[in-house]
């Protein structure tokens, strides 16, 4: 029996071995066949259908990266309802799937209660939210067919064409691949050699649009949780009047009597600047992170299109992981701030000291 096991595990082993061999050798036909391509590299999303005139908001395009955000809702919507489902049969522990999230919600709820204390079922549901959220969508950078499949028409302008091959037809679908990238001819009126091509799918992380909206949620949000815990004197960090306007009741004023109320104004103003300066922060700390990823693979893969890009996946990997809980525990630390009055801050100085 013992001997029976060994061998099937040394062939399992083999077999792995020899599947990448063949994927590699496969690779290297593949590359050869068709030459890899550098993809077009632009900041703003491209749009896959449209315009959509809608009564208030006017008109509206599919943009690639709202296709990517939409995979994403959709698979934090099936792990919602498997853990929700996984619950409800009354298990005394969660395996497989549903037991993986929970561990992961129980390690981050455990972060946030050491962190926020009373607060904590207050910031959780928002920093676990944004953990779960970038990191699905940054992960959509490793499915394949992302930033490669897509449809051709005709090249716009200051956008690179590209000479193209039919592979095969499946009815009236064609399917076509790039062969190499040419320049585009013509002016108006005149014929257009080459297409233009547009990926279905691109990483959402690298549109600012998302960058800035998730910023702001977090940002608006920090202020909604401060307001709640500490009522309308939460807005004393940001108009520091009280002890500007009790100076001139006063009898008798010393230096720092008048210096000080001036002091507090200034560290107002720069309360006030440094949450905008937080929404900046947050937006292009993420947006630059994964786009200069996606420029690194478009770049490799059309260097050195075998194995390669397999290294830089997983730096993907790992970066997307960290960027999503840099944003998230960054969302707790302001939130959890937020909740602290300015004599708490000073008592916990005056402890440490």
């Amino acid at each position: 029996m013992e001997q029976t096991s060994q061998t099937k595990r040394r062939w399992r082993w083999g077999f792995y071995r020899w599947l990448i061999v063949l994927l590699i050798v496969g690779n290297v036909f593949a590359a050869r066949a068709y030459g890899p391509i550098m993809p077009h590299v632009q900041v703003p999303a491209e749009n896959i259908l449209g315009p959509f005139q809608l009564p208030v908001l006017g008109e509206l395009y599919l943009t690639n990266t709202l296709i990517a955000i939409f995979i994403a809702d959709f698979l934090l919507l099936l792990m919602a309802i498997s853990v929700r489902r996984a619950v409800g049969k009354g298990e005394l522990y969660l395996s497989g799937f549903a037991g993986a999230v929970e561990t992961i919600l129980e390690g981050l709820y455990g972060l946030v209660e050491s962190t926020s204390g009373k607060w904590a079922r207050r910031v959780f549901p928002w920093m676990a939210t944004i953990v779960l959220m970038v990191l699905l969508v940054n992960w959509t950078e490793l499915i394949p067919g992302v930033d490669s499949i897509g449809i051709l028409h005709e090249p716009h302008h200051g956008a690179p064409a590209y000479e193209t091959k039919e592979l095969f037809k499946i009815g009236s679908l064609s399917v076509t691949t790039i062969v190499e990238e040419i320049e585009a001819e013509g002016g108006p009126g005149e014929e257009v050699h080459g297409l233009g091509f547009t990926p279905f799918v691109r990483v959402t992380s690298t549109d600012l649009n998302f960058t800035v909206a998730l910023a702001l949620i977090s940002v608006v949000m920090t202020q909604v949780i401060g307001l709640q815990a500490l009522g309308p004197g939460y807005f004393t960090k940001f108009f520091a009047f009280g002890n500007f306007g009790r100076m001139w009741i006063r009898e008798r004023l010393g230096p720092f009597d008048v210096l000080m109320p001036l002091i507090d104004i200034f560290v107002g103003l720069l309360e006030t600047v440094a949450e905008f300066a937080k929404i900046i922060s947050f937006s292009f700390r993420l947006f630059g992170n994964i786009f200069a990823g996606s420029v690194l693979l478009f770049v490799l893969g059309s260097l050195v299109p075998v194995m390669v890009q397999s290294g830089v996946l997983l730096l993907e990997f790992i970066v997307g992981l960290i960027q999503a809980l840099v944003f998230g525990m960054l969302t707790m630390v302001f939130m959890t701030m937020a909740t602290m009055a300015h004599d708490e801050h000073d008592e916990e100085h005056a402890t440490a000291g």
